[in-house]
């Protein structure tokens, strides 16, 4: 499996282009999934969910009074200001693959170049909440798109193993953000539980995660809170679970290691190890017990800890 090694500027590139199509994707879900949350009966501070959940308050109310549908649409879809929304995701995501433009396949580069394009051309009205869902559901297949044409012609080297673990640290994080925008501020009152609006939510929640029909395969007839997270967190075959992206980044952290002979892969790996073990070593109803948004809390520091041991470790001096 050795090879010419990869350019140290070439493979932070190809990790941060993963991230941010993935983060595309997985924000054009999280609004999608508010608006279907907030339009079914849910009160306004779902919006502002978004933005505690993403670490974003002090520069959104910095822009904006209130957190609403039209401001907080803005933000995350428009605001060039803002590095977390999808047009600044879609622009840093275009650079990285330019600056790959040798090692990537024309057919990628020519969807990139047309995505890219579409965002751009984005006006205010388009990000309006009456067409929100529409606006969402281009932008999740646009991505899928590129991930398919990605799977398809990207050559198996080092390239695809940093490709893929950028894949899989931002679809474990953005798998985390969805529960818990439900769980901890969306949660209805207690005598609400179970109900028409609950279990409506908790639908809309796996299908933002397209892991409604995976779901109901396992659980034909039930719907719990319990159910829904323990399948989101902690489910082997779902491909957006965060134990199966935490296995998979095991997986190609350790073929950077014996398959390459790359050396720094340890740390990465001993916190994955960590991670792997409190999601298995425990059952979704302890997590529950002891607090579900500390423990995604502490997910989301290992994950970020992952990134940065990637990062020191090939390319902190590039």
């Amino acid at each position: 499996m050795s090879g010419p090694l990869l350019l140290s500027r070439h493979a932070e590139c190809l990790v941060w282009l993963a991230r941010y199509m993935e983060r595309i994707e997985n924000l054009a879900r999280i609004l999608d999934v508010t608006d279907t949350f907030v339009r079914h009966g849910a009160d306004q501070s779902g919006w502002e969910a978004v933005v505690w959940i993403n670490s974003d308050d002090e520069p959104f109310f910095r822009k904006h009074d209130a957190a609403t549908a039209e401001t907080v649409l803005d933000f995350y879809l428009l605001d060039r200001e803002n590095p977390n929304s999808i047009l600044s995701a879609m622009l840093a995501a275009r650079e990285n693959a330019r600056t790959l433009r040798p090692l990537i396949s024309t057919e990628m580069w020519t969807q990139m170049n047309v995505f890219s394009n579409r965002v751009r051309a984005l006006k205010r009205a388009d990000a309006a909440p009456s067409r929100v869902s529409g606006l969402c559901a281009f932008l999740k297949e646009a991505c899928q798109a590129h991930a398919g044409i990605t799977d398809g012609t990207f050559y198996r080297d080092q390239g695809w193993a940093f490709y893929c673990i950028g894949r899989y640290l931002e679809r474990a994080d953005q798998t985390s953000r969805l529960v818990d925008i439900k769980y901890n501020t969306l949660l209805p009152k207690p005598g609400d539980v179970g109900g028409p609006l609950d279990v409506s939510q908790w639908h809309a929640l796996l299908r933002a995660a397209s892991g409604y029909h995976a779901f109901r395969r396992l659980y034909p007839s039930e719907m719990t809170p319990a159910l829904v997270a323990g399948f989101l967190l902690m489910n082997h075959a779902f491909p957006r679970s965060v134990v199966l992206c935490v296995k998979q980044l095991e997986i190609y952290l350790s073929q950077l290691g014996s398959g390459y002979t790359l050396r720094g892969t340890y740390p990465a790996l001993e916190r994955l190890e960590e991670l792997r073990a409190a999601l298995l070593d425990q059952p979704i109803e302890a997590v529950l017990e002891r607090g579900l948004h500390e423990f995604l809390d502490w997910v989301q520091m290992q994950l970020r800890g992952v990134h940065d041991a990637v990062a020191q470790a090939f390319w902190a001096e590039a």
